[in-house]
């Protein structure tokens, strides 16, 4: 995967990560044009599937955009519109205090992936049938969640509330609060329950032409928890994955997430 220049007026416009799996597969993402609110304390943000950083391909769709406001409640964005390949995103910030910006679960397509030959290979047809002698290996529905933290003014914490629904990453260090040379500690929780030994991979916005690589990758301890060394200032997204029995009468045996958070790391003070 490759990364090309994505700045306007020397503001970060999109974050994303390649989601590690077998098939060729797009990112979620949401990521505001600036982590600073603009006039009136208007921000703007953008949501997209990708598979080349910056580069949105397939718009959003199917989520159930809304944020959390610094008092605690939720509310759906002041304008919301779904493009072919981008959503678009705005919002006034009319309280002082920290938001959270959330695509909400999407529930996506189902997986049926099987080994035959050999040869790993993917079926997303649920009425077409396996191959003769094939080997079932796994079968899931996508479950995505995309999140972002804006602060008005200075850092609160009642944003930071986890769901304890699904797979998710709760900050621990404020979000607006991440120094070059300090660590970014968060916590990965299903369905509230922390979950050890699950691998975190931070990629960081810049321009190039290698293969895009993780920044960092951290694996979480028996409480859930990492510290991500953020050395460099910079625009970063934050991405883990995780597969899960489904409940009853969902489309697929298992549920398979991914979730991805964007942040900003500031100067050193």
């Amino acid at each position: 995967m490759k990364l090309s220049r994505f700045f306007l007026a020397n503001l970060p416009v999109m974050l994303s990560a390649l989601l590690v799996m077998p098939v060729s597969a797009h990112t979620p993402f949401l990521a505001p044009i600036s982590f600073t609110p603009a006039h009136e304390s208007w921000v703007s943000l953008d949501a997209g599937f990708a598979e080349v950083f910056f580069q949105p391909d397939v718009a959003f769709d199917k989520g159930d955009f809304q944020l959390l406001t610094p008092a605690g409640v939720w509310q759906k964005p002041g304008r919301l519109e779904a493009f072919k390949t981008r959503t678009l995103i705005e919002h006034q910030l009319t309280e002082k205090g920290t938001y959270r910006f959330s695509t909400g679960l999407r529930y996506g397509a189902v997986f049926r992936f099987y080994e035959l030959n050999g040869e790993r290979k993917a079926i997303r047809d649920p009425k077409e049938a396996l191959p003769a002698g094939a080997k079932l290996v796994d079968h899931y529905q996508s479950v995505t969640l995309a999140e972002t933290y804006i602060t008005n003014d200075k850092p609160t914490a009642v944003a930071l509330k986890p769901y304890s629904k699904g797979l998710e990453v709760v900050p621990v260090t404020h979000p607006s609060d991440v120094y070059a040379g300090e660590k970014f500690a968060v916590k990965v929780l299903l369905d509230g329950k922390p979950l050890a030994n699950k691998e975190i991979s931070v990629f960081k916005a810049q321009d190039g032409s290698e293969h895009e690589k993780p920044y960092l990758n951290a694996t979480t301890n028996t409480k859930g928890e990492a510290e991500l060394a953020m050395a460099d200032t910079g625009i970063y997204l934050l991405h883990t994955r995780h597969t899960a029995p489904a409940p009853k009468n969902a489309e697929a045996p298992n549920y398979g997430y991914v979730y991805t958070l964007s942040f900003q790391v500031e100067p050193a003070l």
